[in-house]
């Protein structure tokens, strides 16, 4: 196939990308290059004769007419969306204007590619989403393709119109849709503003590793090598109109995937053990969802797919993975996002100027870092 990836230089768009170059697809990228986006995601693939690169914003309706006839895609992947809840609480506006609105001009982009095309039988428009949309689960339950929508931040309530944007261009104009909902995805060349990465790199520089509230929230969590492959599966074989939940069955508190992560730090960086003497709990976020979690049986028995790597090994390889590549996470220091912008070679929260100082500024701002 020939498949237009949105979002192809993000953390789960390159993971894709790199997927189906190696499986033979050829790709086309389309990304905009914001904050979180890095063509060093893609050096594996820049020079394959399957993969061409276009830079533009979803929401530029006239690039994706462009795009659409110059590359004639046989199906789209949709990644492309801004993704941090605590961003969506700072500046809603982005995530409204990307989720939403890039996600309409996308779609009538596809649609008028497709009509074009006389309507190919094999095109498909998959819409990756998230288990956010669904809300905040009690003790007991998983989410499934059936559970409610019920979004509770600025970037839950943008996902959830997208998906129902999809759903609906399926339902009115016979568009051959997909979509799937998946839980936190980890693993390597993940912007170092999500719990994971601020985790392992607090860590190695001694810096304090910021935990909401008491740590109780819980999390299902996909390593990101299986969420790309089981994304693959679904274009290739899902049933048109279909939405399938993809979850890593690795449910974990947020205080016990940190202080996984330190454990495993204390063994392979030992010159700053114990790391778990770092953890640091700050004020919580607004509308913090107690627990997420997937029941991925569809996919599962319909697709024969299932997450291969568990939490352990997933984190062991993704720390290994960030202890080994500074080549890749240093350049990205001065960017905007990286763990609330006190990343190594800024402003050191435990300076002179107290860890209580900076506990009140990274939550009276909600910075990215503070997961």
């Amino acid at each position: 196939m020939r498949i237009l990836v949105t979002g192809g230089a993000g953390f789960i768009g390159s993971a894709v990308v790199r997927r189906a170059v190696a499986m033979g697809h050829a790709v086309v990228n389309l990304d905009a290059l914001t904050y979180a986006a890095n063509p060093a995601n893609l050096a594996e693939v820049a020079a394959s004769p399957l993969y061409a690169f276009e830079q533009a914003d979803i929401r530029d309706r006239v690039a994706l007419d462009r795009i659409f006839r110059d590359h004639r895609p046989d199906a789209v992947m949709h990644l492309a969306a801004e993704s941090h809840v605590d961003r969506s609480i700072d500046g809603p506006a982005a995530f409204v204007e990307t989720n939403v609105t890039g996600t309409f001009h996308l779609l009538e982009a596809a649609r008028a590619h497709w009509l074009r095309e006389g309507r190919p039988p094999g095109f498909r428009f998959h819409h990756i989403s998230t288990d956010e949309v669904f809300g905040s689960l009690g003790p007991e339950g998983r989410f499934t393709e059936e559970t409610r929508y019920d979004p509770r931040s600025p970037y839950s309530a943008s996902k959830a119109a997208s998906d129902h944007l999809v759903r609906a261009w399926g339902e009115t104009y016979g568009l051959p849709v997909l979509v799937t909902n998946c839980s936190n995805n980890y693993g390597p060349y993940h912007f170092p503003e999500k719990l994971v990465p601020v985790t392992i790199l607090n860590a190695l520089h001694g810096r304090p590793i910021p935990v909401y509230g008491t740590g109780e929230n819980v999390r299902d969590w996909l390593y990101v090598e299986d969420h790309a492959e089981a994304l693959l599966l679904v274009l290739e074989r899902g049933a048109v109109g279909r939405t399938y939940a993809i979850g890593g069955e690795s449910e974990a508190r947020n205080i016990d995937l940190v202080r996984m992560i330190c454990s495993i730090m204390d063994e392979m960086h030992p010159a700053g053990a114990p790391h778990d003497r770092l953890i640091t709990f700050v004020p919580d976020r607004p509308g913090h969802d107690l627990r997420y979690a997937i029941d991925p049986s569809r996919i599962r028995a319909e697709l024969g797919w299932r997450p291969s790597v568990t939490l352990q090994e997933g984190l062991r390889r993704t720390v290994r993975w960030y202890l080994d590549r500074e080549d890749w996470w240093r350049p990205l220091l001065g960017r905007d996002g990286w763990g609330g912008g006190w990343g190594p070679g800024h402003e050191d929260p435990g300076s002179s100027a107290g860890p209580d100082r900076w506990h009140r500024r990274c939550a009276a701002a909600r910075r990215p870092g503070c997961s």
